[in-house]
């Protein structure tokens, strides 16, 4: 028997699993719309492949890479990872790795990719520690770590009244140009999160210029991880943009970090597998939405959540609803997977009450496990007076209110420049946590509710949760 040698050959096995040392092909049969069928070559579904463009010399080109969508008794259905130039029948496909993977690693941080992984910012590529497979899967939900403790997001009325949690994953919905972006800076930059994980899902060019010098900045970008696949880019390449930055964020929790993922816009990566699906020949259903968009969310938003190693994931994903309607397919179905939900109002927007959150429409469904029982009072009774004013505006305003016809009244009138004051908060302003339960404190110490026993209990902020 040969001894076998004293050598570690682990750190080799990452590049040995990825060799190709057979070449698989087949050849370009047609092209429809998105879609290019091809005899070959044999691989399932998610399969990544090259396909080689030809010179008008004959000469094949650099490659094009696509993926496996589809396939029948007689040829695949591939979808381009990039635009497609010069692809003619009988052009040349390649089976490439596997199962598809990508690079992962601390040297991400501070760094801008594109959904393939390679960098946008002009710096050399980011060599990653480890390759994990970008189709990831659910937390099991036995294992899954429970939602005990509070994630600071610097971000005032959401510490305050609408707390998230370490694990927990919420939506901002709201229409175009309400703040869903801005609000999404302030989070980036002011949160206690380790690592931000940020998915800029076709967006406009222009737009994500503007988010990372204007909204992120360098400061935020620092401890991020950028991945940004714009509104040109192909419909394929936007959804794998979504699942690389989920991955990416996976990894830094498997680390043991507090990480936070942040996705802009969840709609718009629903319409890039709704192009997909309706390429393929899925039948359409409510507004155009295939069957495999509603079989996306589940499944992409539930590997958000706290692991049994000590790390945890936030998610946070802006909703673009249209013309305003909250029961719009995607909303209506992202808001039952959610653990709560930001509407952002165009009213506030209009009164340049900035970040423009409707407190009275919005929710988290664990804060009830995560802050104090003196918060969630706070929290209830700014709640119950501006429910109280905006119903009773449109009296107050042309002056038919009588002060003492109704004490609830009276008081929200009182008060209600504090909680507005309280509510809103410049774009650069980071308040933390302990300040929010201050602010709210200040409001009532002087001004406790009619309906509230006075004890004085009322004047002590809580120990944070």
């Amino acid at each position: 028997m040969i001894p076998r040698p004293p050598y570690d050959w682990s750190p080799f096995q990452q590049s040995v699993d990825a060799a190709e040392v057979i070449s698989v092909n087949g050849y370009v049969e047609r092209i429809v719309g998105l879609l290019i069928e091809a005899t070959g070559p044999r691989a399932p579904v998610g399969g990544i492949c090259r396909i080689y463009p030809r010179q008008p010399d004959g000469r094949e080109a650099a490659p094009i890479i696509a993926e496996i969508v589809g396939f029948d008794e007689r040829s695949v259905q591939l979808m381009p990872l990039q635009h497609v130039y010069n692809v003619s029948p009988g052009s040349r496909v390649e089976k490439a790795r596997r199962s598809p993977t990508v690079p992962v690693g601390d040297a991400f941080l501070g760094r801008i990719v594109n959904g393939l992984g390679q960098p946008m910012d002009g710096k050399p590529a980011p060599q990653g520690s480890k390759r994990l497979p970008i189709y990831g899967q659910p937390l099991n939900p036995v294992n899954r770590q429970r939602i005990t403790k509070s994630l600071d997001l610097g971000v005032r009325s959401m510490n305050g009244i609408l707390t998230v949690g370490q694990g927990q994953k919420i939506g901002i919905f709201a229409g175009s140009g309400v703040g869903k972006s801005v609000l999404l800076g302030m989070i980036a930059r002011n949160t206690e999160a380790d690592v931000n994980v940020i998915a800029l899902i076709g967006e406009r060019g222009r737009e994500v210029r503007e988010f990372l010098d204007r909204d992120l900045s360098l400061e935020g970008l620092k401890h991020s991880v950028v991945v940004c696949a714009t509104s040109d880019r192909t419909a394929l390449e936007r959804l794998r943009a979504g699942y690389l930055a989920t991955t990416m964020a996976e990894y830094f929790r498997s680390q043991g970090a507090k990480v936070l993922f942040m996705m802009d816009s969840l709609t718009r990566l629903a319409m890039a597998r709704r192009e997909i699906g309706l390429a393929i020949g899925e039948p359409p259903t409510n507004k155009g939405y295939t069957p495999s968009v509603f079989a996306l969310l589940p499944s992409l938003l539930e590997r958000i959540g706290n692991d049994e190693r000590g790390g945890s994931l936030t998610g946070i994903y802006t909703v673009l609803v249209e013309a305003d309607d909250i029961n719009d397919p995607i909303g209506d179905a992202a808001r039952s997977i959610l653990d709560g939900h930001v509407f952002l109002s165009r009213e506030l927007a209009a009164r340049n009450h900035f970040p423009a959150i409707d407190i009275l429409n919005s929710t988290s469904r664990v804060m009830g496990d995560i802050v104090s029982r003196q918060q969630m009072e706070w929290a209830a009774w700014i709640r119950e007076l501006l429910a109280v004013y905006t119903e009773a505006e449109d009296l107050i305003n042309i002056g038919a209110y009588q002060k003492g016809a109704n004490p609830r009244i009276d008081y929200a009138i009182t008060v209600i420049d504090a909680v507005r004051g309280f509510l809103r908060q410049g774009i650069t302003d980071r308040v933390t946590m302990q300040d929010t339960l201050m602010g709210m404190a200040q409001i009532f110490r002087q001004n406790p509710p009619p309906w509230v026993k006075k004890t004085g209990k009322e004047n002590q902020p809580p120990a944070r949760g």
